[in-house]
């Protein structure tokens, strides 16, 4: 950890965060056994030892640009830069033995970080103009996203190759979750961020809007793992009329009946937790892919929100002000939700009244992300960030959808009400859920 007694209070503070975060990831990896490293348990994506060094490979080409440094590895910069968009072409194929030794990378990873924390302690300016705050929070926030797909990455490991730490939760069955719809009446949404308001955002949050929504309604509680049930038992999966025709043609060439994280056993239904596999918890959040959701949405005769109505349901209020997060101004805390990393699996439904919206509404941030309708796009007045040109703009294709709140494993610090988060319809493995509108 850099000397922060050189830094400034504001740079003390990130540089705290930053070793925090890190102390994190390491502690993710060493869940895993050591032959777990090299295991590829997402097809599209890297074999995991991609990940051991592009958490500090990302720090340290950052480091490089704005402080002027030298490489002391090119390969290893250059190799472990980028990852892989899911579902993005074809897929990586090669042997385990084209990776470097964890041994090798964790070397590399040591000296990068001594190279970043020296610039730091000497209070070294940045390059270019460059503001070294917004460098730090985009570090910190990079490792932070990645530590959420870590998890769901480790997720699909079988069971021998993870240790279990102590504390971990396993959701347990419990009866079906109370469901209402929620009336929102017409007002004004505000998405994006404000320039001028100062502090952090990825460059897809700027600028801010204000979008004038109908009156609709919106589900209580987000789709739970019962509810589901009866799509999958009405041979949802079955029935061509639910599913768009990219959809279907995805669905049956991969040949799924149902989410990606239950299983069938001697005629029961389970839940794959992190650590264990248990009955089905019925009152639990469902998590499935967007082309799921929006087939049991057709089959239910609802829609998926916009984003501007999730923003509406979030953090309107009935009397037109808008609140910072749902619940109000109070920082996220254990009370307002299941986020920031506490728990490793989903916990049921409406658990967390303190974190209902103003509409009553349950667990819009927390215990799942939550697909919206809405493509992935760029506001009026988007700028690329020069220094991650591609972070936002090589997803605005037309082919990712916006989801919004959080999961379990979702840091606190992105639970602001800009931060957006994106997928491809078709990819199953991530923490999240849906909730549906209604006319």
């Amino acid at each position: 950890m850099p000397n922060t007694t050189l830094l400034s209070e504001t740079r003390q503070a990130l540089a705290a965060r930053l070793a925090d975060a890190r102390a994190g990831t390491d502690h993710l990896f060493s869940i895993l056994t050591p032959e777990a490293l090299y295991e590829r348990p997402i097809p599209e994506r890297h074999r995991l030892i991609f990940y051991l060094g592009h958490l500090e490979a990302f720090d340290w080409n950052l480091a490089r640009q704005v402080f002027g440094m030298e490489s002391f590895q090119p390969e290893f910069d250059k190799l472990f830069a980028f990852g892989i968009d899911p579902i993005g072409g074809g897929l990586p194929n090669e042997p385990k033995s084209d990776w470097p030794p964890a041994a090798a990378v964790r070397s590399y990873n040591e000296r990068a970080r001594r190279r970043i924390d020296e610039a730091l302690r000497d209070s070294r300016p940045p390059r270019g103009g460059n503001d070294l705050d917004e460098i730090l929070h985009m570090a910190i926030e990079h490792r932070l996203m990645h530590a959420e797909t870590l998890a769901y990455l480790f997720h699909q490991l079988p069971y021998e190759a993870k240790i279990a730490p102590g504390g971990v939760n396993a959701p347990s069955p419990t009866g079906e979750v109370r469901l209402r719809a929620a009336p929102v009446p017409a007002g004004t949404a505000t998405l994006g961020r404000a320039r001028e308001r100062g502090g952090f955002g990825w460059d897809n949050e700027f600028d801010a809007h204000r979008v004038e929504v109908p009156a609709f309604s919106i589900d209580s509680q987000k789709v739970s793992n019962g509810r589901f049930l009866e799509f999958v038992r009405d041979r949802g999966y079955e029935d061509r009329r639910h599913w768009s025709d990219a959809a279907w043609d995805w669905k049956e060439r991969e040949g799924f009946r149902h989410p990606h994280f239950w299983r069938a056993r001697d005629g029961a239904w389970t839940y794959v937790g992190m650590f264990a596999e248990v009955p089905m918890p019925l009152d639990a959040p469902v998590y499935v892919s967007h082309a799921e959701a929006s087939a049991f949405a057709r089959w239910a005769g609802g829609a998926l929100p916009t984003e501007a109505q999730y923003h509406r349901a979030a953090y309107g209020t009935p009397e037109g002000r808008e609140r910072e997060y749902p619940w109000g101004s109070e920082a996220p805390s254990p009370r307002h939700g299941n986020f920031d990393m506490k728990l490793w699996d989903p916990t049921r439904l409406g658990a967390f009244p303190d974190g209902d919206s103003a509409f009553g509404i349950s667990e819009l941030v927390g215990n799942g992300w939550e697909w919206t309708s809405s493509v992935f796009a760029p506001f009026d007045g988007f700028r690329a960030h020069p220094l991650y040109e591609g972070y936002s703009a090589n997803f605005f294709d037309g082919q990712h959808f916006v989801q919004k709140g959080a999961s379990p494993r979702t840091a606190a610090c992105m639970l602001r009400r800009s931060f957006r988060n994106w997928f491809q319809p078709h990819y199953r493995y991530v923490y999240a859920g849906f909730r549906l509108t209604h006319p």
